[in-house]
């Protein structure tokens, strides 16, 4: 349990990790497991949409223009520039929620997670890793979504996301997905006081 969060208030789960080591899907098995207690902070990308993804879904999409004019009105808890696109986490959003004794997870960027500590300290920190960094740009290249060159980009930015492991308080390696599965909802569980609820996880 962290010992700085305040009563009442819903606890900030930070999960990072490379590009291609399985965040989403893990993620989205936590609000799942323990939905409307957990919920998932949608961030905004000036990026368009990719195969099936829906605005209001995966992410807010916006143009740059109107990214730029959020900023203007710090609107975001933090934002970045990656890959060539905006993208944030909306500042009302996170209040809205954790005031309200929700629980928020953010699946982001080690850019993004370090400010978003800064402005939430108590922010439990999660890091998915890859077995090795081979199978992590095995799978990247499974995904046959992007050129050679914005490919060999991921991977420097993964190399770069693995040094900030240790920024982190937890960490998972994402080798088997159902046995990381039931170690992120542990995790989760611990802090949010519902153990009891994981034996049939």
């Amino acid at each position: 349990m962290n010992l700085q969060h305040n009563a009442g208030k819903g606890f900030l789960f930070i999960v990072s990790g490379p590009s291609g080591v399985g965040k989403t899907v893990l993620c989205n098995a936590i609000v799942e497991k323990f939905a409307p207690t957990v919920v998932y902070s949608i961030s905004t990308t000036s990026r368009a949409p990719r195969g099936g993804e829906t605005d209001g879904q995966e992410y807010n999409f916006c143009s740059p223009d109107q990214f730029e004019a959020a900023i203007k009105r710090d609107e975001f808890a933090e934002w970045a520039f990656v890959h060539g696109n905006y993208y944030g986490t909306p500042r009302r959003f996170l209040t809205d929620n954790l005031d309200a004794g929700r629980h928020v997870i953010l699946n982001i960027d080690v850019q993004g997670a370090m400010k978003i500590r800064d402005s939430y300290p108590e922010a439990v920190m999660i890091f998915i890793l890859p077995p090795t960094f081979e199978e992590l740009e095995s799978r990247i290249r499974k995904r046959n979504m992007d050129s050679e060159h914005s490919l060999q980009h991921r991977l420097e930015n993964a190399r770069q996301e693995l040094s900030y492991r240790d920024q982190y308080k937890h960490a998972i390696v994402n080798d088997n997905l159902e046995v990381a599965r039931r170690e992120l909802i542990r995790i989760f569980a611990d802090y949010i006081g519902a153990g009891t609820e994981v034996s049939q996880v």
